[in-house]
């Protein structure tokens, strides 16, 4: 920005050049002239078009163009006259303020910052960047970046200025928010320190790898201009809203003097004592604007006197100066009165001498001494000082022959023409000398206009003083008060006061904004002589007053019955005073020298000279004085303030910030004092922002709800008559244009509810959906006090809603391209196109769930029917693309799983008319698919065990296993169905848990009967190995127990359970049963080996003939070889038997419980069978190899099946007992009468034997 006080030096040829960029002009001539008519431009063509004979569009293509220059020269000279006025706006604000509490605005995204976040997120899920991160943390950022980043809703909102970062940040904020609270809770690591930790990481990913050191410097330099402006800033912000150039700025700076508060003061009150001028001529003329009722008329002038008197009220309330206690004091003495308000009141406050006493400060600096020679070189001077009535100040000592000091005394004094004395003195060497001896002294009489700069003056010495050239250099600096506006020597003359022609001392005091007073005073004295109030007088340049003796230049301050001619020696004083009391009488006539208005005359307005500094030779050279001094008042200040307004709006919404239309703070402070300053209604300027606002909306920017909503309102409560802002007056156009506001308000909340997906994505701007129905029940009210009802307000959301659900949808299918595909697609295609589709519906509702659902929380139903409605529109691709499925295809139910799983969380969806529609459609399908399904599977039963092998196959056979995992994988489909409607979820599991049921009977029974005759074909030896089919059927029987619980139990609580806890305990019974059966004819089995083997040892009875011939062999044999021992191979091989037998149950067998229950049975039926077969040998002795025989298998059956774990309860039965005290009883016998007979084996207990 140029510096307004620059150098007026520069060249004037090349302010000429820039000049001519500022106004160019649609022809030749002056720079500084208005266009030409268009009268004359015509004739010039036209006489262009007779040289040369152009073709008529030649000539209309020129005219356009003249035109076109034209209107722009037009637009230009009035952004020109509207920057003049906001210029003193800013210069001397006195009504506004700048808001420091207005909501900070982030900086907004453009379009190749989102394609750089696409690809900073992009990278991070390619693993091309440095941040490590987990599963979850990825899968979050994957969704954030497909869902968020990639949609074009958000893109499109981008490019409407409404996003910035933060939007973007909340949004994965919240997403992840849902993510971490279902994640499982993990110890010492809480849930908000991951919440933290993601949020960094995303901030990394964000920032890429810019360098951020110094970014944050430059976020807080324009978070401070966002806020706080300074002068120069604002300046500088209403160049570019209205295209003004610097050298333009500069020219206006100083011509109008806006750095000089006195004259931007001055000027507000000329503007103030104008606007109630023409209040008083509206009256007088009965020129009113049309109100909606006539005596309105009476109150719009009043309202226009008050208003004027209110900002007179705050200029007066202004401080002349900061920190004047004097001011201060006068401030509080004027407050207390208000009459000075009113133009029409004769009474004036009168000011007391006391009144305008001032303060002033002096500084005395003393340089040096020339001339000293009465005095030794090595003797020691020094000066003092004074302002006569006030302390004396002495300076340091000097040698005499070096009198330099530079000492500088301050003094503070209420005597505008105070006597400043200056003495020389050097001490006294006399014994006897009382005082030091003056030299010399010099009497000065300083004013605010006395030269500041050092000087030597000459001293007065004492008589008979060798220094008759002394003098001394100093300085003698008066301040100026702030409140002290002029000061100088005049001649006056008056009537009530001055009445002498003569010279006085004159000082033009400002004691208040609205209160000035010319005052003379004397030497030495602190209240003025006289003083004249300048309220209401006129000053102006007069000729020569012939009569009167002194003075040259003169001029005049006239009023009603009294005037004071003044007079300076020279014109520049003249000019100076003269403007200096302009600024003071607030005076609508600008005085103007008599040899200025001459030249003026002569040059037709256009005066250069060099007298003026308030209007500046330069401003008139290039221009710029038509603007400078046009009559605000004569400006239609309401339509320059809707240009004004729309070009700060324009401004607002293309700078770096996501504003949403709402004004920066330093523009809130400009537009609030123009308004107030040059009276722009209040609800004209709210119109015209609504206007603006409406409009932007329309073009698709994104604008804050909560702002139109504040305009409205105060529309709204204008126009009914609530006086907002104090204003009672309501005009018709207002009142028209507030209703043509209002249809266009209403329709643009409808259309934009109607869009509520696109216009606000993602629920962005946060709370924008809500704000926005509370204005849409806002607008609809009749007026203020009447709120509409309930029912009305739903009706319209209700209809806004159904045109969303066809607008989502039929932007969904455009997305999706059903269309096209519906139409030739095959049927497995459609399916999947369905299927895609399905998911995108369930999405887009999900979003309106998670993102919209809160702005309709105040009717949730809406919402429900909106997503009815959606599905409904969904419900007619599905139903044709079903339609196309051949028959008895179940390709089709993901998408019934699909839509239910959604649906049936939905507590407002569920069972609704879409899920209805649904299931009513796939009802018949489970039906028909179930019913194949248990054909099927009995089907595979039949064949499956006719053709089984009995192969183990995990826990069973093949056929087994193929059943039960199809009677699971049944019952899990109808399962994850998750079938909504209670009674006919109950009777499919019902009917699944029946199905189940009766197919396991049926595998249970033909199990049973192939394990039997599986046995049936295996022989009795000790060769017996029991094969692994029948352990196979034995762990199908198993299996089938286990899986019963799962397949056949109903849910406890259910109607029929009691029924059907008895018809579950019936399969139960037949599996318990046909284990039992199955258990007893395998012990059967291999206790029939048992019995071969005791049959064998029957040949060596007592008393039989293949007894008596083997012991007769034995004996002869043994006298020449070794003879083996009979009985006991039989022995080891049967215990072979057990032990195999033993080993193989253990092995494939999976049920312990059934392998103890077979082994307890073994064991008992085996101890039974021998006890039985000693019985029968009960008087009979037995032989000795049956003894041996016996003794082994029973020790060893004894001591295998306790490894085996039988318990001691079994092993030491009675028939136990039986059986071993008989082999005990046998032993002892053999013993006595053969005892190497056993060859060591006995019934004891010892663990030597081998095995």
């Amino acid at each position: 920005m140029l510096d307004p006080s620059s150098s007026e030096e520069e060249s004037d040829e090349l302010l000429e050049e820039e000049r001519r960029d500022v106004l160019v002009a649609a022809g030749g001539g002056s720079p500084r002239s208005l266009p030409p008519p268009p009268r004359d431009s015509r004739g010039r063509e036209a006489g262009a078009a007779r040289a040369a004979s152009p073709s008529p569009s030649v000539l209309s293509e020129g005219r356009e163009e003249q035109e076109r220059l034209q209107r722009e020269e037009r637009e230009k000279r009035l952004r020109l006259q509207l920057y003049v006025f906001i210029a003193r706006c800013i210069a001397h604000p006195f009504n506004a303020r700048q808001p420091t509490d207005m909501a900070r605005r982030q900086q907004k995204l453009n379009k190749q910052q989102l394609q750089v976040l696409k690809e900073r997120f992009q990278a991070f899920l390619n693993g091309e960047t440095q941040i490590v991160a987990d599963e979850a943390f990825c899968n979050a950022v994957r969704s954030y970046y497909e869902v968020f980043l990639k949609s074009d809703r958000v893109a499109r909102m981008v490019h409407s200025g409404g996003c910035s970062a933060s939007d973007f940040r909340d949004v994965f904020k919240k997403n992840i928010e849902k993510r971490v609270r279902s994640l499982p809770e993990i110890d010492g690591l809480s849930k908000e320190t991951v919440l933290s930790s993601w949020l960094a990481k995303y901030d990394a990913i964000y920032r890429g790898e810019e360098d951020f050191c110094k970014q944050p410097n430059r976020m807080a330099i324009s978070a401070v201009s966002e806020l706080i402006l300074s002068k120069e800033q604002l300046y500088e912000m209403f160049q570019q809203i209205l295209g003004i150039k610097k050298l333009e700025h500069q020219l206006i700076y100083n011509a109008c003097q806006l750095d000089n508060g006195d004259e931007q003061a001055a000027q507000i009150r000329r503007e103030l004592d104008g606007r109630l001028q023409l209040a008083e001529q509206m009256a007088r003329e009965r020129k009113f604007p049309k109100f909606v009722a006539r005596e309105m008329e009476n109150m719009y002038i009043e309202e226009l006197r008050s208003s004027v008197n209110l900002l007179m009220a705050n200029l007066e309330s202004l401080p002349v100066s900061k920190g004047g206690p004097e001011f201060k004091l006068q401030k509080l003495k004027r407050s207390q009165n208000s009459a000075f308000l009113d133009i029409g009141d004769e009474n004036e406050v009168q000011l007391s001498k006391s009144d305008v006493v001032l303060s002033f400060t002096l500084e005395i600096v003393i340089m040096e001494v020339q001339g000293l020679k009465s005095v030794a070189p090595n003797r020691i001077v020094y000066c003092t000082m004074e302002v006569e009535g006030g302390e004396k100040l002495q300076t340091d000592q000097a040698e005499a022959s070096r009198p330099q000091w530079g000492t500088q005394g301050d003094f503070t004094t209420t005597h505008p023409r105070p006597v400043v004395k200056v003495k020389l003195f050097t001490e006294s060497t006399g014994v006897l000398a009382l005082e030091d001896k003056e030299l010399g002294r010099v009497v000065l009489y300083p004013t605010s206009n006395s030269p500041k700069s050092p000087d030597l003056h000459k001293m007065i010495v004492p008589k008979n003083s060798q220094d008759s050239d002394l003098k001394i250099k100093l300085a003698v600096r008066m301040d100026k008060p702030p409140h002290m506006k002029h000061c100088g020597y005049l001649y006056a003359l008056g009537q009530k006061v001055w009445k002498r022609w003569k010279k006085r001392y004159f000082v033009l005091v400002q004691v208040s904004q609205y209160t000035f007073a010319m005052c003379s005073y004397r030497e030495k004295k602190s209240e003025p002589q006289e003083l004249m109030q300048l309220e209401g007088y006129t000053v102006d340049y007069t000729a020569p007053h012939t009569g009167l003796q002194g003075g040259r230049m003169f001029f005049n301050a006239v009023k009603e019955g009294d005037t004071v001619i003044f007079a300076s020696d020279d014109e520049q004083d003249r000019i100076l005073w003269v403007q200096a009391m302009y600024r003071a009488t607030g005076q609508s006539y600008k005085p103007v020298p008599a040899s200025q208005a001459q030249k003026m005359n002569l040059k037709g307005g256009n005066a250069n000279t060099d007298i003026s500094p308030l209007y500046t030779d330069r401003g008139q050279k290039h221009g710029m004085d038509e603007f400078i001094s046009a009559n605000p008042c004569k400006f239609d200040h309401a339509s320059l303030f809707r240009l004004l307004q729309r070009q700060t709006l324009d401004h607002r919404l293309n700078d770096s910030y996501s504003c949403l239309g709402w004004f920066s703070p330093g523009q809130v402070f400009v537009l609030d004092e123009y308004c107030a300053r040059y009276g722009v209604r209040g609800c004209h300027r709210h119109l015209c922002y609504l206007d603006e606002l409406i409009e932007y909306s329309e073009n698709g920017s994104v604008i804050d709800p909560t702002l139109l909503h504040y305009s409205f309102a105060f529309c709204a409560s204008h126009v009914h008559g609530n006086r907002p802002d104090g204003i009672g007056t309501v005009s018709v156009e207002e009142k028209e244009r507030f209703e043509e506001i209002k249809d266009r308000l209403s329709s643009l909340l409808e259309n934009q509810i109607s869009h509520f997906r696109y216009c606000f994505p993602f629920g962005r701007p946060e709370g924008a959906l809500k704000a926005t129905l509370s204005l849409l029940e806002r607008v609809l009210m009749k007026d203020i006090a009447t709120p509409i009802p309930a029912e009305e307000v739903k009706k319209v959301v209700r209809k806004c809603l159904e045109k969303a659900a066809l607008i989502n949808y039929t932007r969904l299918t455009e997305y999706a391209k059903i269309e096209e595909t519906m139409n030739q697609a095959t049927p497995a295609r459609k399916l999947e196109e369905v299927l895609h589709l399905a998911e995108l519906c369930i999405e887009v509702l999900q979003q309106n769930e998670e993102h919209h659902s809160e702005a309709f929380a105040w009717w949730p139903e809406l919402l429900a029917e909106h997503a009815e409605k959606f599905l409904s529109l969904y419900s007619v691709d599905m139903d044709s693309a079903l339609q196309a499925q051949p028959q008895d295809s179940w390709d089709s139910f993901p998408l019934f799983q699909l839509l239910n799983n959604a649906l049936r969380n939905d507590t407002l969806l569920c069972n609704g008319k879409f899920h209805k529609h649904l299931q009513e459609i796939f009802v018949p399908m489970v039906v028909r698919y179930i019913d194949l399904m248990e054909s099927s599977i009995a089907q595979s039963i039949h064949r499956g065990l006719e053709q089984e092998s009995w192969q183990p196959v995990n826990n069973g056979s093949a056929t087994s296993e193929d059943l039960f995992w199809k009677l699971d994988a049944l019952q899990m489909f109808v399962f994850d169905l998750h079938w909504p409607e209670p009674e006919f979820a109950h009777h499919l599991e019902q009917r699944l848990k029946l199905m189940a049921t009766d197919m396991i009977e049926a595998c249970v029974k033909r199990t049973r009967i192939a394990f039997e005759v599986k046995l049936q074909k295996i022989n009795k030896s000790t060769d017996l190995r029991i094969p692994s089919s029948l352990c196979t059927m034995f762990n199908v029987l198993v299996d089938a127990k286990k899986q019963t619980a799962k397949l056949c139990i109903l849910e406890a609580g259910q109607e029929f359970a009691s029924q059907w806890q008895q018809y579950h305990s019936k399969i139960d019974d037949l599996i318990e049963e046909t284990v039992k059966e199955i258990i007893s004819l395998l012990v059967s089995k291999v206790v029939s080996v048992l019995e071969g083997v005791l049959s064998k040892l029957s040949r060596y009875d007592e008393g039989t003939f293949f007894s008596s011939l083997v012991s007769f062999t034995v004996k002869a044999a043994a006298k020449y070889v070794d003879v083996p021992k009979p009985g006991m191979d039989l022995a080891d091989t049967y215990i072979m038997f057990v032990r195999q037998n033993q080993d193989i149950l253990r092995e494939k067998v999976n049920e312990e419980m059934y392998i103890e229950k077979l082994f307890d049975q073994w064991y008992s039926n085996s101890m039974k069978v021998i006890c039985m077969w000693l019985a029968d040998r009960l008087d009979v002795q037995l032989h000795i190899y049956q003894l041996k025989t016996l003794i082994k298998i029973v020790k060893k059956t004894y001591r295998d099946f306790r490894l085996q774990g039988v318990l001691e309860g079994t092993l030491n039965s009675k028939t136990y007992d039986t059986v071993h005290s008989r082999l005990t009883v046998e032993e002892a016998t053999v013993s006595v009468t053969d005892a190497g007979g056993l060859q060591g084996i006995t019934m004891k207990d010892s663990d030597e034997e081998e095995g």
